[in-house]
């Protein structure tokens, strides 16, 4: 199936940010200053923060995405799982309140930017609902949170909840912070989670 994240976000990153910001930033021509390992078939979406579907969000910095093989298949145990890092410039002072009102917007307007007004206007909305909780953080992270994203499955059109860890270190090398996020509608105990965490162990601040 084929990618619906991945082509409305190229389609719509291209728009919304106009032909100069698009050369100045390619998201796949971008070199990481940091390593994020890209495992055997999954796929990668680079953009700049904030997002133009979410401009509340008020840190300055790089999406970067991993999707599992198997991400926009709903026959999949991958499906719907994924991890990102933001990449930020700036020194967010993390709390539940926070990160629950920056997904909160990120999840609905992605959302929006794929949900085709004319075909679904009938469609009962479905908001979105964040709720996260403070968990026990390990080695240097700055902080982590559990919780989850309940939302509108835009691919199956159907209600979804997806569980959520979050992750935060200050990468001293390069001043930046790093947000990292852990996500699948599966419950924690799935074997799915063990490549998520895999990917969050495998990163570092810069590469070797």
């Amino acid at each position: 199936m084929k990618n619906l994240f991945l082509a409305a976000l190229c389609l719509f990153f291209a728009a919304a940010y106009g032909q100069e910001t698009s050369s100045q930033f390619d998201g796949h021509k971008w070199e990481a200053p940091y390593l994020f390992p890209i495992p055997k078939d999954w796929t990668i979406e680079r953009f700049l923060l904030p997002p133009f579907f979410a401009p509340q969000i008020l840190y300055k910095g790089v999406e970067d995405i991993r999707f599992a093989p198997g991400w926009g298949d709903s026959k999949s145990e991958e499906y719907w799982s994924y991890a990102f890092l933001w990449y930020l410039d700036d020194k967010p002072l993390l709390t539940k309140t926070s990160l629950e009102s920056d997904l909160k917007a990120y999840y609905t307007g992605l959302i929006k930017i794929n949900s085709d007004s004319s075909k679904h206007a009938n469609e009962k909305p479905i908001p979105v609902i964040t709720e996260f909780e403070l968990a026990k953080s390990y080695g240097s992270e700055l902080a982590s949170f559990t919780g989850t994203i309940q939302m509108l499955d835009f691919i199956a059109r159907k209600p979804i909840t997806l569980h959520c860890i979050m992750h935060s270190i200050s990468c001293t090398e390069t001043g930046k912070t790093i947000l990292f996020f852990e996500l699948s509608p599966k419950p924690f105990t799935h074997g799915i989670w063990k490549s998520l965490d895999q990917l969050w162990q495998d990163f570092k601040c810069k590469k070797s």
